[in-house]
């Protein structure tokens, strides 16, 4: 692919920059098993641990997500009611003879519908703000930030909580885009951190197919009302290998790994990686950064790019 400014930045008039949502911008508050087991016995249930929790938990989600994909959505199943099958099926094998209380199901959906259930990552608020004023500055200095127009959206695999979770966060959040319907209404450009959102609910599909990474160039375009997508770089964030930075690529998006963790050589400095794909007797290489922290990739991002490359391989 090349290094992403020095040989396409320069040519393109505008950026789409997107984000993944849960792992990127947030992350539950305490671990889920934790909160599930708090709500739990306010509802009187015991005789759990949070290990057996968390090992119930995953199977119900590997389970529903198997037999109704997508939240629901390729059954034509409410989201509500599909999480409704996974808080039943963790707290199963705990009833015995019990049925699950009333309560438990609608509290546990609206704890994770908001900040009850998830904090945002410390870096999140600070860079979107300076993403905020560069958006709204048309003089920026192209030394420093090479295009005309910025748009921000997300891309993630969720249901509709994930606006309503980042605006009781602290982030101005646009319109979902649906595919079928497009924007409904538009909020005032200039008061919003993200422009729009791109659920895999109303996609249809869900990460890494290059269909929902298309959607939201769509979504860009209808936002912005571009003339012409060959004037658009799209920039891809996102924490996971496979779902994310994958997912991108092969849509012929840029790709940033967001490395929280530190799990991968270079996310401390930010600097770009050859990413190393291999299949079968096949491989494929793409030009990725894989960065610690947001705000490494924000008024940065050109000079990050430039920086000397390292190599890795890594089984996708």
């Amino acid at each position: 692919m090349g290094s992403l400014i020095d040989h396409r930045a320069l040519f393109k008039k505008n950026l789409l920059l997107c984000f993944d949502a849960f792992g990127t911008l947030f992350t539950p508050k305490s671990p889920i098993p934790q909160q599930y087991g708090e709500v739990a016995r306010r509802h009187g249930l015991y005789g759990f641990t949070e290990d057996q929790l968390e090992t119930a938990f995953r199977k119900a989600f590997k389970e529903e997500s198997k037999e109704r994909p997508n939240y629901g959505k390729a059954v034509g199943m409410a989201a509500p009611e599909w999480w409704g099958n996974i808080i039943k099926k963790t707290f199963q094998p705990f009833l015995k003879d019990t049925p699950i209380p009333p309560g438990l199901i609608p509290d546990l959906i609206d704890r994770f519908s908001h900040q009850e259930g998830y904090r945002i990552y410390p870096d999140v608020l600070a860079f979107f703000e300076k993403l905020r004023k560069i958006k709204k500055d048309s003089n920026q200095d192209p030394s420093s930030w090479p295009w005309q127009r910025t748009t921000v959206g997300i891309i993630t695999n969720s249901d509709d909580r994930v606006p309503p979770i980042l605006e009781s966060l602290g982030l101005r959040v646009g319109q979902r885009y649906q595919p079928e319907l497009g924007f409904r209404e538009f909020r005032p450009k200039s008061d919003l951190d993200i422009d729009f959102v791109v659920l895999s609910y109303d996609a249809g599909v869900e990460k890494p197919s290059p269909s929902i990474f298309e959607a939201a160039r769509i979504a860009a375009q209808a936002f912005e009302e571009f003339e012409d997508q060959k004037d658009l770089m799209a920039i891809y964030v996102g924490d996971e290998l496979k779902k994310d930075v994958v997912g991108a690529t092969d849509a012929g998006w840029e790709a940033v790994l967001l490395d929280r963790d530190g799990k991968y050589e270079g996310s401390e400095r930010g600097i770009p990686t050859r990413l190393q794909r291999k299949s079968g007797q096949s491989s494929l290489e793409a030009s990725i950064t894989v960065a610690r922290d947001i705000d490494i990739i924000g008024p940065r991002l050109k000079a990050i790019w430039q920086d000397p490359k390292q190599t890795f391989s890594l089984e996708v």
